[in-house]
């Protein structure tokens, strides 16, 4: 029986863990669950699940499902707040595999706290890796702690990186869908508006990372994370967009071979695959190979995503810059979805952040939260401008 700590519980990849939770009860149970700032739903999963620790955001929040529960008769759930009670959850004892799904940089110290207790990881938070994957990777290599990605595209590669050597290795592809914009003609995306960008074609997702996904800066933050996750320097990771979102990764190694991984859009899968690893077990996700009649593969248009450049570029220097990345992203994002800046202040935000970070490689998650909170200032005021 694994034991799990899922942070980020009420979101849509903390609701799919609880679903593998469900279907395999031989296999998994629940020991602790950070909630946000839900508190209904963190009382509905306190209901079902029984976890020995619940977190919430804030202690109000917290106070009010400590009162539900012994409203409810419920016992031996203890409630905790803030980082410091999401930082619990990712080291409770019991806990034998930690869940890391906050959205933003938000979960990076409980990620970073399981990782110094020994905990295996499940990472869903490609922000995570992004603003600290130096120091998470070179913790986890000093703890041997597996680090196994749950976003569809890292999961891929992770899968075909399995059948070759590290140096046998010359690209990690990245398929992107192109978002709902591949098409749109340029002098139409000074008019996009966030209802327009939060349809997304393929994946039901946040708000966040579905305009990332207009934007393909979740593309460029994954170009970051495949580095930091598979050791491999940025020029061997390549986007290709593939609109049928069928393939979600390939490698080509040294030989020519190219290995993809096919299979549902369908995130119980991954997560299902970061759980059992390296076991397989057997599960319903089946996919059906007629769909594999036509498969497109474009090469990504810069002009038409700039973001994606703007990110290779902040690979390449690293530290300080991508965590600004990062930060000036989450808060152009928002301005964008608040109407405040158009669809294309995005990327003009963010230009403007990286152009005024200095080069710099935090040895500490405190110097990583201290250039993210610098670089959200800085995007904070671009955006009011």
């Amino acid at each position: 029986m694994k034991r799990l700590a899922i942070l980020g519980s009420t979101g849509s990849i903390g609701q799919s863990t609880l679903s593998i939770v469900e279907q395999f009860p031989e296999r998994y149970s629940v020991a602790s669950l950070a909630a946000g700032r839900n508190v209904n739903e963190a009382f509905a999963q306190a209901l079902r699940w029984r976890p020995r620790l619940v977190s919430l955001a804030t202690e109000e929040l917290a106070a009010q499902l400590s009162a539900k529960l012994k409203e409810a008769g419920i016992s031996g759930v203890e409630v905790v707040y803030g980082t410091a009670g999401t930082v619990a959850c990712s080291t409770l004892p019991q806990a034998d595999f930690v869940v890391s799904a906050i959205v933003g940089v938000a979960g990076l110290e409980a990620t970073h706290a399981a990782i110094l207790a020994g905990k295996p990881i499940g990472l869903a938070n490609k922000e995570c890796m992004v603003a600290a994957g130096e120091i998470l990777t070179a913790a986890a290599r000093e703890r041997n702690v597996p680090i196994l990605p749950i976003d569809s595209e890292h999961n891929a590669v992770h899968q075909c990186l399995r059948v070759g050597a590290h140096a046998e290795v010359k690209t990690i592809w990245l398929t992107a869908s192109g978002g709902p914009f591949r098409k749109l003609p340029l002098d139409q995306f000074a008019s996009i508006t966030p209802e327009q960008a939060l349809k997304h074609p393929t994946w039901v997702m946040g708000r966040r990372i579905t305009i990332d996904s207009a934007t393909m800066l979740n593309k460029g933050l994954e170009i970051i994370e495949a580095c930091r996750l598979f050791d491999v320097t940025a020029a061997q990771v390549r986007v290709t967009v593939h609109p049928q979102s069928t393939v979600h990764s390939l490698v080509e190694y040294v030989d020519g071979s190219i290995l993809a991984q096919i299979s549902v859009t369908d995130m119980r899968l991954p997560i299902l695959y970061a759980l059992a690893y390296p076991e397989r077990p057997a599960s319903t996700l089946t996919f059906d190979l007629a769909t594999l009649s036509h498969l497109d593969f474009e090469q990504p248009d810069l002009e038409r995503f700039p973001c994606l450049r703007l990110a290779y570029a902040a690979a390449e220097k690293g530290g300080a810059h991508c965590i600004a990345l990062n930060a000036a992203d989450e808060v152009a994002v928002e301005a964008f979805l608040e109407r405040r800046i158009p669809f294309m202040g995005i990327p003009r935000t963010i230009e403007k952040v990286l152009t005024a970070t200095p080069e710099a490689h935090p040895a500490t998650i405190a110097e990583v939260l201290a250039v993210d909170g610098e670089a959200r200032q800085r995007a904070t005021a671009f955006t009011e401008q």
